[in-house]
């Protein structure tokens, strides 16, 4: 019976990791160049805006107003332990603006857009939709790649800043209809505690989150295998490494922003 050297299986999968993540790199170098050289397609970079930003908003929307009511509920609940109730709106806006409303807008986006555009180019590979466009001397990067990467960059950060604000009135609403608090006195404190760098590092992460979004969306529907199975994984790598990206992009700026 043959062995398997468990040091090889791991050289091998380490290997085809570096190897994967240098041609991510190398895809979102071409794409970044491609964006700063003509032509550009303006109606094809508004629809994608559209499809990215507007038919995105009522599942941003749903998320965060339910993140930021359950957010206010465990807060009071935790620290009534300590007796520092007051501080639940502190907590309530300083995590939205921060964290939560980046991070779950940005999976959001990342399971509906990413799969959609690994699912869209995929399709165009098999069906050699590709080839057809570098027959007409049409670039793929620009007719494909740029614009989503352009609508990502530029769209989730207005998705975030929606969740930010309905993430906070979730809050505000469970804060002031279940656990009583004083209407004028939330808001004040909303107000006190928030600061510029809060919302800023929010709407930072969120183009670095539309971009990684965009870019793993493309990168695995224009490598794509042939066939259905072809399509189906990559639209699954796509929504795996989307999140993956973001969960690695949020703490990189983070500890950026507000680290050593």
């Amino acid at each position: 019976m043959k062995m398997h050297n468990p040091l090889a299986t791991l050289g091998k999968y380490t290997l085809a990791t570096l190897y994967e993540v240098g041609s991510v790199f190398l895809f979102s170098l071409k794409g970044l160049k491609s964006c700063f050289a003509p032509p550009l397609y303006l109606r094809e970079i508004f629809r994608q805006m559209l499809v990215v930003g507007f038919y995105s908003l009522p599942i941003v929307g749903l998320t965060a107003v339910f993140a930021g009511m359950v957010l206010a509920l465990q807060t009071y609940v935790g620290f009534t332990r300590f007796n520092a109730e007051g501080a639940v709106a502190s907590v309530v806006v300083i995590s939205i603006t921060r964290e939560l409303g980046p991070v779950f807008a940005g999976l959001m986006v990342a399971g509906r857009v990413s799969s959609s555009i690994a699912a869209e180019i995929g399709s165009m590979r098999v069906s050699e939709q590709i080839d057809a466009l570098m027959t007409l001397r049409v670039d793929p990067f620009k007719f494909l790649v740029v614009p989503r990467m352009l609508a990502g960059v530029f769209m989730v950060p207005f998705l975030v800043l929606v969740a930010d604000i309905i993430g906070v009135m979730g809050g505000f609403l469970v804060s002031t209809t279940l656990l009583d608090f004083s209407t004028g006195s939330y808001i004040a404190q909303t107000v006190q505690n928030m600061e510029a760098i809060d919302v800023i590092s929010g709407l930072v992460k969120a183009s670095a989150f539309g971009f990684s979004v965009a870019i793993f969306g493309c990168y695995h529907g224009f490598y794509s295998d042939l066939g259905a199975r072809g399509v189906g994984n990559a639209t699954t790598s796509a929504v795996v490494s989307s999140c993956i990206g973001i969960l690695v992009l949020n703490y990189l700026l983070t500890a950026l922003f507000f680290g050593i």
